[in-house]
């Protein structure tokens, strides 16, 4: 199966970093401002595309333990995030 590509070089796999200033979508209080991982998948067509984020270990490492908590208490998986194209670049 061939990788999704997104505009910007926002491809499947790309290493990414989130921009400062963007919250959590599931927690607004939790800022993702500086994270980085890859993309492991795109959904949807532009401008809409979500881009499933898969954080690096790094990044997991430095997580606030209570965002981590918050998570397990939802049922989310604290290692991985939805997040828009406009909330992205390439690390």
């Amino acid at each position: 199966m061939a990788k999704k590509k997104a505009t910007g070089g926002l491809d499947e796999g790309a290493k990414i970093r989130v921009k400062s200033g963007v919250m959590s979508p599931d927690f607004p209080d939790v800022s993702f401002g500086g994270w980085t991982g890859s993309v492991m998948e795109i959904s949807g067509k532009a401008p809409a595309q979500k881009f499933i984020v898969e954080w690096d270990s790094a990044t997991v490492s430095a997580m606030p333990g209570d965002y981590v908590s918050r998570c397990e208490a939802q049922m989310l998986y604290h290692v991985m995030a939805c997040l828009n194209a406009d909330d992205l670049e390439i690390a």
